[in-house]
């Protein structure tokens, strides 16, 4: 029975490292995003559509550090409302298969909001926060694709601004490690 148990502990391990090796160095993604801004007190939400891009790096099977950017856009109204984002933080990926890869992130960055009407204009430089997830769906070689979902938050001047953002793009991974 002992050399049973050593054999299956000697098989896990070996199984961990095998697993270790086939996940990517870096990976690359670029892909359509939609931010819907909540409304309140009456005031219906607005959805922004844009592009968001992101690059990860992973530290080991398991933990990577992601930087994200995006650009978003719509006119709720007649109104011009633009946003940019930069977050940067954390992600755990949950390495069980090949063909999926799930994974949770927590964002911290900032935003630049604009809106423009009439020929006025506004601006904020918000504290911009992400928590959410997706998976990397494998297609081909190097190649996967990504849906996410996120709670997204714009914090300024005492009040936070709730939002969602939704996102698929494709995913190039660099390497295995």
């Amino acid at each position: 029975m002992k050399k049973i148990m050593l054999a299956l502990f000697a098989c896990s391990i070996l199984a961990l490292g095998a697993n270790a090796q086939d996940t990517p160095k870096a990976n690359i993604s670029g892909g359509w995003s939609m931010v819907h801004l909540n409304g309140s007190n009456g005031v219906s939400g607005v959805n922004l559509n844009g592009f968001s891009a992101a690059v990860t790096g992973n530290l080991n099977s398991w933990f990577g550090l992601v930087g994200d950017f995006g650009v978003y856009h719509g006119s709720p109204s007649g109104v011009g409302v633009s946003a940019e984002s930069y977050t940067f933080g954390p992600r755990i990926s949950f390495r069980h298969s090949d063909k999926f890869v799930p994974y949770v992130q927590g964002l911290f960055g900032g935003a630049h909001l604009s809106a423009s009407f009439g020929g006025a204009t506004g601006t904020s430089n918000p504290f911009a926060f992400g928590f959410g997830g997706g998976t990397d769906i494998a297609m081909t070689g190097n190649i996967s694709f990504r849906p996410q979902f996120e709670y997204f938050g714009l914090r300024a001047n005492s009040t936070t601004q709730n939002a969602e953002r939704f996102s698929v793009a494709i995913v190039y991974n660099f390497g295995a490690k």
